[in-house]
């Protein structure tokens, strides 16, 4: 199986071009070497043509939440109208793709675990421009998998484990919000489930994911406050002796002014990926402790 993989850089598309590689060969770029901000048909098709792949992977994004909100051109090139273009290239040359978006589709007031089904309402600019490039991609009549995730961290960029493991360093107390819910994801693991369930294919694979295409939510098992990570995050630190903080105190999102604002509760079911794919991934306090011994 050949792989176009973009986005090759980032936490999620640095462990792709891993994972992925048990697949067959895996052709990856990213920026300068491609820029969806200024994404042309014809040089995407030629970059197509060349490598042809059988699946395009699709890892990039704008993720800067809060810089969004100042460049909302920007976030939608790249995650709003890149993705339609992928889909459309995608089914003109018969080629399957798989697409990453968030739980930043959703406003958070649900109160439980967001289905599939659930309408998305996104409450800033980021989540809109993820929700315009699903929508993209589902106007074009492809094969495709659109897989939600939620909180993705790695501890080779920069996350949120790392900046709780730098507060804890340098501060004395931490105050960390309470009403933020999601379900952290490892990228190391995000990845290996993924390559998991490209290998279940033993058929054409174009064919394999038509049957199967639609939006998936695919995160850590388990729903988690931003307190409770931070907490989970300092207890499985492998060097606690260097932490100078002593106690976390719990905190209200309105505290900490924003200029995006985030939806409050955005945890998924992932249940719909498990009945598809059997797989799963495995409760989020077991993957961070796995990926903080990883370190």
């Amino acid at each position: 199986m050949r792989i176009l993989l973009l986005g090759k850089d980032g936490q999620l598309g640095w462990e792709l071009h891993r994972s992925l590689a048990t697949l067959g060969d895996v052709i990856a770029f990213d920026y300068p070497e491609i820029d969806l901000r200024h994404m042309k048909c014809t040089s995407m098709l030629q970059l197509i043509q060349e490598v042809q792949p059988k699946v395009i992977i699709n890892a990039t994004a704008y993720t800067a939440v809060d810089q969004a909100e100042s460049e909302p051109e920007a976030a939608f090139a790249i995650n709003g109208q890149a993705p339609g273009i992928l889909a459309e290239l995608a089914a003109d040359q018969a080629i399957a793709l798989i697409h990453f978006s968030t739980d930043y589709v959703f406003d958070g007031t649900k109160g439980s675990p967001y289905l599939e089904t659930d309408p998305p309402g996104p409450v800033n600019i980021y989540g809109q421009s993820k929700l315009a490039g699903e929508q993209a991609i589902l106007q074009v009549n492809s094969a495709y998998l659109i897989l939600r995730t939620s909180w993705v961290y790695s501890l080779r960029r920069d996350s949120f484990v790392n900046k709780v493991l730098k507060w804890s360093r340098g501060q004395s107390t931490l105050r960390i919000v309470t009403d933020q819910v999601g379900n952290p994801t490892w990228a190391r693991m995000l990845a290996e489930i993924t390559a998991q369930a490209l290998a279940k294919c033993d058929e054409n694979i174009v064919d394999w994911i038509n049957q199967r295409k639609g939006i998936y939510h695919l995160a850590g098992d388990g729903a988690a406050s931003r307190l409770e990570w931070a907490e989970a995050i300092m207890r499985f630190d492998p060097h606690g002796e260097e932490q100078t903080a002593r106690q976390i105190l719990p905190a209200l999102t309105s505290e900490f002014p924003t200029p995006a604002r985030r939806p409050l509760y955005s945890a998924l079911n992932c249940d719909l990926f498990y009945d598809v794919f059997h797989l799963q991934l495995p409760p989020w306090q077991r993957a961070l402790q796995l990926a903080m011994e990883a370190a």
